[in-house]
């Protein structure tokens, strides 16, 4: 809230220098804001009595938003990349896959390895399972297993995390 929506009967004031100008009524705040041709903004209105704060509300605006905008850049999202491989995949064909998990490790997203089953090869999950072991192994120097091997529904899945040095 600012300037006329503030409508308290008592409140603590600080001035642009971060000074504390001591408790006194709205309307007085209000009127020593505009003497200085500054804007009263409430800052903490949790606290007894609330704090307001004289101040260049339109420059108060400017430099907050700059700084989300900082934040936002400073942010890695971290995307979540799938490599769907088949129960009877060949050598050569496995080593693919792995290059491929290796670039995308490399670039700092996360690899979900999925080994699909179709009909009746769900029975032989141990094989799926020795696909995944070989595979943890390979990656075994550039990326962490984050979540192990496990069968979901009719796949077996297993998400490995770039290594942090």
């Amino acid at each position: 809230m600012i300037n006329e929506e503030i409508r308290l009967k008592e409140l603590r004031l600080i001035d642009e220098d971060n000074n504390q100008l001591g408790i006194m009524g709205s309307r007085e705040a209000l009127e020593l804001a505009q003497e200085r041709d500054l804007d009263l903004v409430l800052i903490a209105s949790q606290t007894t009595p609330p704090v307001c704060k004289i101040m260049d509300y339109g420059k108060y605006k400017y430099e907050t938003s700059k700084r989300k905008k900082e934040a936002k850049k400073k942010q890695k999202v971290i995307n979540v990349k799938e490599l769907r491989i088949g129960l009877n995949i060949e050598q050569h064909d496995l080593g693919v896959r792995m290059n491929q998990a290796k670039s995308f490790l490399a670039d700092g997203d996360k690899v979900k390895m999925t080994v699909r089953f179709r009909g009746r090869e769900i029975a032989h999950s141990d094989l799926a399972l020795e696909i995944m072991k070989k595979i943890e192994e390979a990656l075994k120097d550039v990326a962490v297993v984050e979540k192990k091997p496990m069968l979901e529904g009719k796949s077996m899945i297993m998400i490995v995390a770039p290594k942090t040095n």
